[in-house]
């Protein structure tokens, strides 16, 4: 088995609490025979902690150091055989010298799902790991990273295993209230209508106070109906619920972000087609026109052919590396994924 070096392994896991998927990583790190301890890359997850955090983060600065004090003293008595971080958003420089100076043997691996322009932080910090990768096919060619895209857990191939052949919605739609969302999903819901088809459109806000402040000062908000906004997150059972309602999956990526999202992989995961704005998805091995459209934000055009055809499975090796299983094999085996390298020629 391939991860059968990871029995009995130390890990410390540090990760931005992001819909539960650390929780998903760490236990499959688990079942492989590792030993994980989990942290919170955040002292906290209050509104107040993530805003100043990306406002003005010297402001909480002495919470932060605090917060990793504590968790070299937690973490003191073991050693570890590999430092795992995803994000780097907080984790100051202090804590990984002081780590790495109790952990000689320990190999420091880094991994983001968000592009650097967000997240600037980490660039002071590459230094101190051995293995780095992005999703970010931009990033991987300026900063010199292995490129390496994003997974879908367990839980949508299971839906790939049992997929219905009637459904509920011909279109769905589920993601944080953002930019232009609700204006392109708002027109594909509006032509689904005009064409007799079914949709479905969830919009997600952490919080009123969250909604008023993007209201007052971003213009895309504007158009945003606060009716159709919930402040209550989908957990795991509902969202895949409504995957296995659904024939197709709307993906409205971040005007900013170049790399594709999870919900492109959970899509193509569980046996759905999937329409995306972003571009770039041709660029990958998995593209299908049969199974992705791809539209532009600003003029969105569908096709009721594309929801009138079956989706196409994709092939084996391919499917295993666009899972958990295959992304983590990627990070920790360290094996180059050739297969990926031409997104980034």
């Amino acid at each position: 088995m391939v991860f059968e070096f990871l029995k009995d392994k130390k890990i410390l896991f540090l990760s931005v609490q992001t819909f539960n998927y650390e929780k998903a990583i760490a236990d499959k790190l688990r079942r492989f025979g590792a030993k994980v301890d989990y942290f919170d890359e955040r002292p906290s997850n209050s509104i107040f902690s993530k805003g100043i955090i990306r406002l003005k983060r010297s402001l909480y600065q002495k919470k932060i150091n605090s917060y990793y004090q504590d968790i070299l003293e937690k973490t003191k008595q073991s050693k570890f055989d590999y430092f795992f971080l995803i994000k780097g958003e907080v984790v100051p420089e202090f804590f990984l010298k002081e780590f790495k100076y109790k952990n000689p043997n320990c190999e420091f691996i880094y991994y983001t799902w968000d592009s650097f322009n967000n997240n600037p932080n980490v660039l002071s910090i590459l230094k101190y790991f051995e293995k780095k990768f992005t999703f970010d096919s931009n990033d991987a060619l300026e900063y010199n990273l292995d490129f390496r895209p994003l997974f879908f857990i367990d839980e949508y191939e299971e839906i790939m295993k049992f997929r219905c052949s009637r459904f509920k919605y011909d279109l769905l739609f589920l993601g944080t209230a953002h930019s232009d969302r609700y204006k392109i999903s708002n027109s594909a819901v509006n032509w689904c209508r005009e064409h007799n088809l079914n949709s479905f459109a969830y919009y997600f806000m952490p919080s009123r106070l969250v909604f008023l402040f993007k209201s007052l000062f971003d213009r895309s908000f504007k158009s945003f109906d606060y009716k159709k906004i919930s402040f209550k997150t989908l957990n795991i059972n509902q969202i895949t619920e409504f995957y296995r309602e659904s024939s197709v999956i709307l993906d409205i990526n971040h005007p900013g972000q170049n790399g594709l999202t999870m919900r492109t992989f959970e899509a193509l995961g569980a046996g759905k087609k999937i329409i995306t704005t972003n571009v770039n998805i041709k660029k990958y091995p998995f593209y299908n026109e049969n199974n992705v459209l791809v539209i532009d934000r600003e003029k969105v055009v569908l096709s009721r052919s594309f929801f009138e055809s079956p989706f196409i499975a994709i092939e084996k090796e391919l499917y295993f590396n666009m899972s958990l299983e295959g992304w983590l094999k990627s990070i920790f085996v360290g094996q180059k994924e050739f297969f990926w390298i031409k997104e980034v020629r």
